[in-house]
């Protein structure tokens, strides 16, 4: 459960930590509006992907479905950064399909909460396994990651891929190199 009240006073702690006056016109709201945002952009905390993918459809359909370039957004656990880019997953189903746009919303429920890729990647191809069982799943993600973009290392630009399979997909490198095919 997200606390405002506990994030309005660490914003205000921050801002007095870098020198700031908290008071300010430009500052005053501030603290509201980050509690605000955290709420909305760590909505995922406390939702269950499970809900969007319970919803299925039989069908007598055994062949490859792709759903590529889905944006997300989320933020490092790290560094308390945003890292953003797309993510491309490809199912076979085993006679269940979901609607196209829970695939979407599975990905938004890992991608608002605190997070690295490399889990995140994980986490939606174990959802999609467990609530829709098809034979097999794959997901890759594609991000530019902030922490690197604006401090440290400084390199905009460079991107992060990560890639994750289960089922047939792990099984087959004809099935991967035909899933990678459709995503290009």
């Amino acid at each position: 459960m997200i606390d405002r009240k506990k994030i309005e006073e660490g914003v205000r702690l921050i801002l007095e930590g870098i020198g700031e006056d908290g008071s300010r016109e430009g500052l005053a709201g501030t603290p509201d509006r980050v509690a605000r945002m955290y709420e909305e952009i760590f909505s995922g905390m406390e939702e269950d992907a499970g809900e969007h993918l319970r919803r299925v459809f039989t069908a007598d359909h055994h062949e490859m479905v792709v759903e590529k370039d889905i944006c997300f957004y989320s933020t490092c656990e790290h560094h308390l950064m945003p890292f953003y880019g797309k993510a491309h997953i490809a199912y076979i189903p085993d006679g269940k399909v979901v609607g196209i746009s829970k695939l979407a919303r599975t990905v938004e429920v890992f991608a608002r909460r605190l997070q690295i890729q490399e889990q995140m990647t994980a986490q939606i191809a174990d959802a999609i396994m467990e609530h829709l069982k098809p034979l097999g799943v794959m997901v890759i993600l594609e991000a530019e990651h902030l922490c690197m973009t604006m401090r440290g290392v400084r390199k905009p630009g460079s991107r992060t891929k990560t890639l994750v399979t289960r089922g047939l997909f792990a099984e087959s490198k004809e099935l991967r190199a035909q899933a990678f095919m459709l995503i290009q």
